[in-house]
């Protein structure tokens, strides 16, 4: 993996499982986040493994990849997790193979606190340390998007990447509205350190498409 993962944090004001709706449905998911642009789910497996297949579109070059995913709905503390492997065989990818976690964790008021760590293989050797801010960059944008639907305001197609160039908007998205970090830790932590065992569990995600 790389020098460092990456770690990002949310406190949405909506219940746990309007979240976890918004973000485990892959139709919902590539709504709101600037990471994928389709995910095609196969059938879960008898332990509740989902294979997927992966598209991030650009002007330039769409990358395809594939996945495994992992949820868990019910934890003896309350809180959800999600386990995520993923790799793609295109040499244009600036990520290759990576693995992470999605955790959810409902406060006493009703709230939920969404929480993400990751870390990758990069494709693009020495440029990763461009890659890497961006794609942090690019995930917490990401997650403050997410919030801002989910707490009643629009929808997150109002909000296409080019709206990062509005900045008189002070309703925009923001990806300093979330934590890179853990509180009391760095971003050059080992933000897989505390990841549920699904992820080191999960099965290789198959072939490069």
């Amino acid at each position: 993996m790389g020098t460092r993962g990456i770690y990002v944090e949310t406190l949405i004001d909506a219940p746990l499982d309007r979240v976890w709706d918004a973000t485990q449905d892959p139709a919902q998911h590539v709504r709101w986040d600037v990471r994928f642009s389709e995910i095609v789910p196969a059938p879960a497996d008898d332990d509740g493994v989902t294979r997927f297949t992966y598209v991030r579109r650009s002007v330039v070059h769409d990358v395809n990849g594939t996945g495994v995913s992992l949820g868990e709905r019910r934890r003896p503390d309350g809180t959800r997790t999600s386990a995520l492997r993923f790799a793609t065989g295109d040499r244009l990818s600036p990520i290759r193979a990576g693995r992470g976690y999605w955790r959810y964790v409902p406060t006493a008021d009703g709230r939920t606190r969404f929480i993400t760590g990751y870390d990758y293989d990069p494709g693009w050797g020495v440029l990763d340390l461009l890659v890497r801010p961006l794609l942090g960059w690019a995930t917490a944008w990401s997650f403050d998007r997410l919030r801002i639907w989910l707490e009643g305001g629009p929808q997150p197609e109002a909000w296409p990447l080019p709206t990062v160039l509005q900045v008189w908007r002070p309703d925009r998205p923001r990806a300093s509205r979330t934590l890179r970090a853990p509180v009391g830790g760095s971003r050059r932590d080992d933000h897989l350190r505390d990841a549920p065992p699904t992820v080191a569990a999960l099965p290789e995600p198959g072939g490069p498409s």
